[in-house]
């Protein structure tokens, strides 16, 4: 690195970090795999970046060496703010550490200033519940340009998927209706401390000015929650709750009754969408 702080496995017995089950930590060490997702997070063209729980900070000093103007970064756990005090004291006015819960601050206040870009090895218990709340948010465009972020293999294949294919589901479909989304790369279980159960991937999410389709965000949630909520049923049996000629509702939206939830495009979604806001 560019800095002279000590390497992340010093910092971590110094401090006594030990990862916490309760917590999702599992802490990335390897400093030139932190390098190259700042790296894909965009870090070398500088600007304000968001980090969601940076633990002992070997992504937080990857953004900064690799060009961050500055980073704002929420921890939870206060065992790690001396850790991340070391690297505010090495990049001066770069970073800021706020003590608090990512699921409750109101970001939007916090970022008033302009678009940030977030990047985060995103605590596993937590991960998917904050990408739902920045891919939900009441006003459009977000404080937010683009999310590259590090979840479990499932969820990233989760995020990304298509119709007619197994993993397509709910998220895909709040995920793609507001943004583009790719997975990058894959993350090797060694890569971590300790190592998780699973294989990690980097996914890159990028904001849309406008959804692919209007639709009300509420209307949107309620049917895909009700459609994959019996996702091999079909959409006439699965929206029931939701109008009282459902198959009527369906056909009004220009899409056939007998499809399933799997089948239908974010677009479509979006249609049936307007198609409750009309009933």
């Amino acid at each position: 690195m560019s800095d002279s702080l000590p390497p992340l496995r010093e910092v971590i017995a110094a401090h006594d970090l030990r990862a916490k089950k309760s917590l999702g930590q599992n802490f990335l060490l390897d400093l030139n795999l932190t390098r190259r997702i700042a790296r894909a997070a965009g870090a070398s063209d500088g600007g304000v970046f968001y980090e969601v729980g940076p633990g002992p900070g070997g992504l937080t000093r990857a953004l900064l060496a690799e060009g961050a103007s500055r980073v704002i970064a929420v921890e939870r756990d206060e065992r790690c703010l001396p850790a991340l005090a070391q690297i505010a004291a090495a990049y001066p006015g770069r970073l800021d550490v706020v003590s608090g819960d990512a699921m409750e601050i109101d970001e939007r206040s916090l970022f008033a200033g302009g678009a940030v870009r977030i990047a985060a090895n995103l605590p596993y218990n937590i991960g998917t519940a904050l990408l739902v709340k920045w891919l939900t948010a009441p006003t459009w465009p977000p404080f937010w340009s683009s999310l590259t972020l590090m979840f479990q293999r499932e969820v990233a294949e989760r995020i990304v998927a298509k119709p007619d294919t197994e993993h397509y589901g709910r998220l895909s479909v709040l995920a793609q209706w507001r943004t583009t989304a790719k997975i990058l790369f894959d993350v090797s279980r060694s890569a971590f401390v300790p190592p998780p159960s699973v294989t990690s991937s980097i996914v890159r999410l990028e904001r849309l000015a406008e959804p692919v389709a209007p639709a009300r965000l509420a209307d949107l949630e309620r049917v895909t929650q009700a459609a994959f909520g019996q996702r091999r049923k079909m959409l006439r049996q699965s929206l029931k709750s939701l109008a009282p000629d459902t198959e009527a509702l369906i056909r009004s939206a220009g899409i056939d009754p007998t499809q399933r939830a799997e089948n239908l495009s974010v677009a479509a979604f979006a249609a049936l969408a307007r198609a409750i806001e009309r009933d």
